[in-house]
């Protein structure tokens, strides 16, 4: 093997992969540039100081003699370490771990009776910027978490830009923003000790969602299988509020927004995070860049659920201004109005991912905001917080967070001000600038506030009535639940309490789960070794809503990746039949073997991905065995602790923990060439749902993708009785 030369010719700066797209080129003001993106990269073959002076040296600093003491006037040492040390900004204090990507929104012009957003008409494209994150955890923790996910979309629309800044979960904790740092101080560590990291499974969060229990829904949804999301690529994301519409008659809406991944909704089994969480905790960003990268690029649908503009604003007796609510898709179904693809990564994390700004306030005409006070706010709370992260108030004028529509604001100044303004008239109305700049009318896209009628009341510090019931819809979501998606919400509640310390922390949610079925409350009880108490309210009636339910139906199976565990002694055309096959369904397969390098020695050498001591079956979504392989050379405990005791005999000890996890946590298995004999082994019976054992490949690979796209084998262990 021959190394690969320091290259000794200058040259300029290489060029992004062809994967990464930067922000568009356009000016402080909103000015399309039409410079090239490269434009606002390095530039140069020769290292510079950050004023553009050449340096003929970066590895010593200027001493007075080789050995004597480092001299002040070393300009170069002084800025390079003076920027080092203000590389990073204070981190958010929620969302702070995220991952983000480019993309486009075609609007499928279906909302133009309810809105006038041009961004909507239909087949206007629109770029956007989509952040995903976690919400507890700061920047270093791990990705798979049970915990919220953030899913922010900016669209950079010809009217300004809109910020769609939701969750993967259409409830909130709280129904006033007064309670936010309640709720983040509960569920953040422990002030004292600075523990756990990104978690809600310690005592102040359940401390505090136990004694307020208007947090119960959300609680709810938590702990059910939306926690531990698979895939960015496989969540919902919701606008959680209720928004209003105006069309260009003046005629308003109420709506809630919905993303729907084309890929189905789908979540990791609880044991499978918390093995990614130590062997990858980049999971979900890698995942998602990946999928751009091999263009497999992900793609959402928008919709909206509407409802009358009424004067109570409820909707079949639910109040749309309470944030820890939804309307069940059945009572008003997700009307699609818009497509977004990712089709690129970021070209560098900080510029764009870390510092892009989402706000609930920047709306466009059409799209208005009502009276949730959760949402009220977010509006000055997103504001305020910018303006600390990044440094001031021209924070919009950092390329990632430029409008691609003109600004004529009349802001001036301020720290980071990078626009050079013209006029000496920066207010109006005036005359020294022509008396530009003017207002614009409805008739000239002005966002004009809809003129909602405001109830006659006195100031008070209080929740409308219809906030008060904290039970129902937690009920409801419970009812909608499939009968393996109840036991994972079982097990999470049950995991996480055994993790409290305080004992009158536990009992105060058995009281509230008991409120909401006693099916939930008892075999929680039952897993903390408590009495299950009586419910303190009557047991509302509540309609199941399948469409809460992440089960049950068929999905594309689109970037999954399948590993196909092989050693030399494995029939290798099969091999490459079961790779073509893999890739023509547009899913992406991995040779695992004993080794590094290729399996076979003829002129069509298969290339090996992963080893059996690098592989772990949760970077799967499916398996396929090529016979039951040998032990591998490094299969001895000393080398791989995964191997275990040597000398045992049968397949690699790897190779089948490889199948025992992936067969407990629902995945889709199959093989030939005689890798009955592993399953075997593992004591896992060969005709059991989701997996597919033949004399050939192709029928093999074909059942695979067809147990796919189901997800998981779900009824492979049916619920207790």
């Amino acid at each position: 093997m021959t190394t690969k030369p320091t290259p000794e010719t200058p040259a300029e700066p290489q060029p992004p992969k062809a994967d990464q797209e930067g922000p568009e080129t356009v000016s402080p003001t909103g000015q399309a540039t039409g410079a090239d993106q490269a434009r606002t990269a390095q530039s140069g073959a020769y290292l510079t100081t950050a004023q553009g002076a050449r340096l003929y040296d970066s590895d010593h600093s200027l001493k007075a003699g080789a050995r004597g003491p480092v001299l002040l006037q070393d300009h170069h040492l002084r800025e390079k370490i003076t920027h080092f040390d203000h590389e990073r900004i204070p981190e958010r204090v929620v969302h702070a771990r995220g991952a983000a990507a480019h993309g486009t929104f075609q609007g499928y012009g279906t909302a133009g009776e309810l809105t006038r957003a041009g961004f909507l008409a239909k087949d206007v494209e629109t770029p956007v910027f989509v952040r995903f994150s976690t919400v507890l955890g700061s920047r270093g923790s791990a990705d798979t978490v049970r915990d919220t996910r953030g899913f922010a979309t900016k669209f950079y629309t010809d009217e300004g830009t809109f910020d769609l800044v939701g969750n993967n979960m259409p409830v909130f904790f709280i129904q006033d923003a007064v309670k936010f740092p309640d709720i983040i101080h509960a569920g953040k560590p422990h002030p004292d000790r600075e523990i756990p990291q990104a978690q809600s499974a310690h005592d102040t969060f359940w401390d505090f969602v136990s004694l307020h229990t208007e947090a119960t829904h959300h609680t709810m949804w938590n702990m059910s299988d939306r926690g531990i999301p698979r895939s960015y690529r496989m969540m919902e994301g919701f606008g959680v509020h209720t928004f209003r519409l105006v069309n260009a008659a003046g005629d308003s809406t109420l709506v809630k927004f919905h993303w729907k991944p084309k890929l189905g909704v789908h979540s990791l089994v609880w044991e499978e995070a918390q093995l990614i969480n130590g062997m990858d905790p980049d999971f979900h960003r890698r995942d998602l860049a990946d999928a751009i990268a091999s263009g497999a690029f992900p793609q959402w649908e928008l919709g909206i659920q509407a409802f009358p503009d009424t004067a109570d604003q409820m909707f079949e007796g639910i109040d749309l201004l309470d944030p820890t609510k939804i309307v069940p898709e059945e009572l008003a179904p997700v009307q699609p109005i818009g497509l977004m693809t990712l089709t690129a990564n970021p070209k560098n994390y900080f510029a764009e991912t870390e510092q892009v700004a989402f706000h609930p306030g920047h709306l466009v005409p059409g799209i208005d905001v009502t009276d949730d006070p959760l949402l009220a706010g977010r509006l000055f709370s997103y504001l305020d917080t910018q303006i600390s992260r990044l440094g001031g108030p021209n924070f919009g004028q950092i390329p990632i967070n430029r409008p691609h529509a003109p600004v004529n604001d009349m802001l001036r100044d301020g720290m980071h001000q990078t626009a050079v303004h013209t006029g000496v008239a920066p207010y109006r109305p005036n005359s020294l600038d022509g008396g530009c700049p003017f207002l614009a009318g409805a008739d000239t896209s002005a966002f004009i506030e809809t003129p909602v009628k405001v109830p006659e009341a006195s100031k008070i510090r209080e929740a409308p009535a219809s906030f008060a019931d904290h039970f129902s819809q937690p009920r409801l979501f419970w009812l909608s639940m499939t009968p393996p998606e109840r036991e994972h919400i079982i097990a999470s509640y049950t995991f996480e309490l055994n993790k409290c310390q305080e004992q009158t922390v536990k009992e105060r949610v058995l009281g509230v789960l008991a409120n909401i079925d006693p099916e939930l409350c008892g075999k929680v009880a039952d897993g903390l070794g408590l009495p299950a108490p009586a419910p303190t309210s009557p047991l509302g009636e509540a309609e199941p809503s399948p469409a809460l339910s992440q089960l049950g139906k068929d999905w594309p199976v689109d970037g999954r990746v399948v590993g196909i565990v092989a050693d030399a002694s494995s029939e290798l055309d099969g091999v490459r039949t079961a790779r073509q096959a893999i890739l023509d369904a547009g899913m992406v397969p991995l040779v695992v073997a004993p080794a590094g390098g290729t399996l076979g020695r003829d002129g069509d050498p298969v290339a090996v991905q992963r080893t059996f001591a690098t592989a772990r079956s949760v970077e799967f979504d499916a398996l396929l065995f090529v016979g039951a392989p040998e032990p591998g050379a490094d299969a001895y405990g000393a080398r791989d602790a995964k191997a275990g005791t040597p000398g045992r005999g049968g397949p690699d000890p790897r190779v089948a923990l490889l199948l025992t996890e992936a067969y407990r946590h629902g995945k889709a298995l199959g093989g030939w060439n005689g890798a009955d004999r592993l399953f075997e082994a593992a004591g896992i019976g060969t005709d059991g749902p989701g997996i597919a054992l033949g004399e050939d490949a192709a029928p093999v690979v074909e059942a695979l993708v067809t147990a796919l796209a189901g997800h998981r084998a779900w009824d492979r262990f049916p619920p207790a009785a």
